[in-house]
């Protein structure tokens, strides 16, 4: 497989240092960084970002995730390895992904859940990490980026 071009935000640098920001104001945000990684990882999946998912991964780790729960945040909703908050956070971060799926797309029972375990500052820090890492899956995906090519 063979990219299309660079990264947009490479070829239009003053991109890169805005959503830099904005990630790293996700991560300002007082939600444990394993779950972020898991969040990331987990809306990545969905858009089918394999360099999301390659990094996503190999950043998990770094954070401390588990193999485990690398190999079964996809299937969330079935293994034992979560807490009640990553899942919420989960749930919020697919809902939050697939818009267009339903009418009402991050329903009140997504966002209630969400908000029993988070707080104001760290559903922030959740949405904006969805809406990072869809910005990054949008950007890598359409243009190909390789898994794996900016490690």
């Amino acid at each position: 497989m063979q990219s299309r071009m660079r990264n947009p935000a490479v070829v239009l640098s003053a991109a890169m240092q805005p959503i830099q920001q904005v990630f790293k104001a996700a991560h300002s945000g007082g939600v444990d960084p394993q779950t972020l990684e898991l969040v990331h990882l987990r809306v990545s999946q969905i858009n089918g970002c394999s360099s999301c998912v390659d990094a996503g991964a190999k950043t998990a780790r770094k954070a401390g995730v588990s193999d485990e729960r690398l190999a079964t945040v996809a299937a969330w909703r079935e293994a034992p390895y979560f807490t009640d908050a990553e899942r919420a956070a989960l749930a919020l971060a697919e809902a939050a992904t697939r818009l267009a799926d339903r009418p009402d797309p991050v329903g009140d029972d997504v966002w209630d859940a969400a908000a029993t375990h988070y707080d104001e500052t760290q559903l922030a820090a959740l949405v904006l990490m969805v809406g990072v890492t869809n910005l990054f899956n949008r950007l890598n995906a359409s243009t190909r980026q390789i898994a794996g090519a900016w490690a």
